[in-house]
């Protein structure tokens, strides 16, 4: 496991993970709570419905370009997040708003898995079942995290404070995805073809 961590691109990798998969466990976790706020409690299951379908349609989009784009589409996926997060974090009484939001958020997440499991299998290298062990530990206690977190946030800000923090921690993603141009989530696949 040590050996791994060694190995360019994979704490990129690994730190990405961990902090998108915080970012997106906050606000799905306490998604009916937020709603709420915006007196859309009633619509939970309909804004899901959209967030689903959004991520079927960015599954079939990473599958059909991981191969090429995977650095485009991780920029892309955190991209479309950070858009939602955004308009959900500016109150509006427009439930057009929160389902236009849903679906950015799917766009956005729905590849996510495909995209980082590759992408830490690709920088791993011989170490990659080393690095895919690592990433499944960190995107289980990323998933605790922001159920632990997103309680924290409720209690002491409210929910209108988890778009702001889906922001915050979408931040240094995005840095780290484009900086990991040379390892991790580099512009071309050594792996491909």
């Amino acid at each position: 496991m040590l050996r791994a961590l060694t190995v360019p691109g994979v704490v990129p990798v690994l730190f990405v993970t961990l902090v998108y998969v915080l970012a997106h466990t906050i606000l799905y976790t306490y998604i009916a709570t937020f709603l709420d706020r915006l007196d859309m409690g009633d619509s939970t299951d309909l804004v899901l419905l959209v967030f689903g379908a959004a991520s079927l349609v960015s599954i079939w989009a990473v599958g059909a370009h991981i191969d090429r784009r995977l650095r485009a589409l991780t920029i892309a996926a955190t991209l479309l997040f950070a858009a939602a997060a955004a308009v959900l974090a500016v109150p509006a009484d427009s439930r057009a708003l929160v389902y236009g939001a849903a679906a950015l958020w799917g766009l956005g997440w729905g590849g996510v898995p495909s995209l980082l499991q590759t992408a830490v299998a690709d920088a791993g290298g011989e170490a990659a079942d080393s690095a895919q062990a690592m990433l499944v530990t960190l995107w289980n206690a990323a998933m605790a995290g922001g159920g632990v977190v997103g309680g924290i946030l409720l209690d002491l800000l409210g929910s209108g404070a988890f778009p702001w923090s889906v922001l915050v921690l979408l931040a240094p993603v995005l840095a780290v995805v484009i900086a990991a141009r040379a390892h991790g989530f580099p512009a071309e696949r050594a792996a491909a073809g």
